[in-house]
């Protein structure tokens, strides 16, 4: 395991240069993928997408590349980007991917030679459904507008008793900030410019899914929080919350999409010997974006070298308590990375 010594020289000394290629987009117009030239680029937050007509399996199955990148965002807004982040997510995806794909399904393809750290995901381009399937067992304190915190924070300054979020009564008095809910609650919202939590019901009046879908996506995600939750007890941890995102496959099955439990999208806090939260400052100790949303103090605002620098840290520090296994940083080139991953899955998949 890298120690915290090690891992701020890593970081400065290869973080600047692990931050530069070229976007997925101009690797394709500058003829390093030819295989990919003419496909749809779809340019999203933290990761791109490839596909088109020309990318199918030998099955016809159409085929979807997620190119990770090392850009963070937080209240809707990019940041910047952070050293190592697309390894260390990617292989944070792949070990939590890993242990709920009997439950959740998968889009993914199983290529041989890829790396867990790769950020090339070879994935079936599935049907998305618009709705982001959101599960918390904490309220834990959050600055973003959808958060189970904010809404109550809402409902306490209009002095109300009784609050409604994603159709579920709450005691507005019976809850503190981080701690525990009295049940596991699924919280969905959509997936818009600005995602939006709603009620359940209101997904299925507009269209986004049918009663039958939801209850399919709610009930294998809450077997699979237990799962995740089980292992991370071994781990000195808990799980808050967590969102995963669903479509459906060329055989009509639910299957997960993107990423799954990892830092940017779960919240991860460390527990003692005993099982109680570890606190500082009043604080519960997490391993997630959080400690990056903190550091924002306006609302355009770009994170600086220094501040990218620290966030890089604190990832890979996350990731090895997360999985147990040493953080092992691929120095190649960007560029390198990218084109050499993509081929090993177009060679096995085309």
């Amino acid at each position: 395991m890298l120690n915290e010594e090690q891992i701020r020289k890593l970081v400065a000394s290869h973080g600047a240069d692990v931050n530069q290629g070229r976007p997925i987009r101009q690797l394709i117009n500058d003829g390093e993928l030819p295989r990919l030239a003419g496909c749809t680029v779809l340019e999203g937050k933290v990761s791109d997408s490839v596909f088109g007509d020309s990318l199918k399996t030998a099955s016809g199955k159409a085929v979807r590349l997620m190119f990770r990148n090392n850009r963070i965002s937080t209240h809707d807004v990019n940041r910047g980007a952070i050293p190592f982040k697309d390894q260390v997510l990617a292989f944070n995806h792949d070990h939590m991917h890993r242990l709920v794909k009997p439950i959740l399904g998968s889009s993914q393809f199983e290529v041989d030679g890829l790396s867990p750290a790769s950020t090339v995901i070879p994935a079936e381009n599935l049907n998305l459904l618009k709705i982001e399937n959101v599960l918390r067992l904490y309220m834990a304190e959050s600055s973003t507008s959808t958060s189970l915190y904010q809404h109550w924070l809402a409902a306490k300054e209009n002095s109300q008793s009784k609050m409604d979020y994603a159709g579920h009564q709450l005691d507005v008095t019976a809850l503190e900030p981080n701690g525990r809910l009295p049940y596991l609650m699924d919280t969905p919202s959509t997936k818009e410019e600005v995602d939006k939590t709603t009620a359940v019901d209101y997904l299925i009046q507009d269209g986004v899914c049918t009663e039958e879908q939801y209850a399919q996506i709610r009930n294998a995600s809450l077997m699979a929080f237990g799962i995740v939750t089980q292992y991370l007890s071994r781990r000195g941890m808990v799980l808050v919350d967590t969102k995963t995102e669903h479509g459906i496959n060329a055989e009509g099955q639910i299957v997960s999409a993107d990423e799954l439990y990892t830092m940017d999208s779960s919240r991860f806090w460390a527990m003692d010997e005993d099982g109680a939260l570890k606190t500082k400052d009043g604080k519960p100790v997490s391993f997630s974006k959080e400690f990056a949303r903190g550091m924002v103090k306006e609302k355009g605002q770009q994170f600086t070298e220094a501040q990218a620098n620290e966030i890089a840290v604190r990832y890979i520090q996350g990731l090895q308590h997360l999985t147990g296994v040493a953080f092992e940083p691929d120095l190649r080139p960007r560029d390198q990375r990218i084109i050499e991953s993509s081929n090993l899955i177009l060679d096995a998949l085309l």
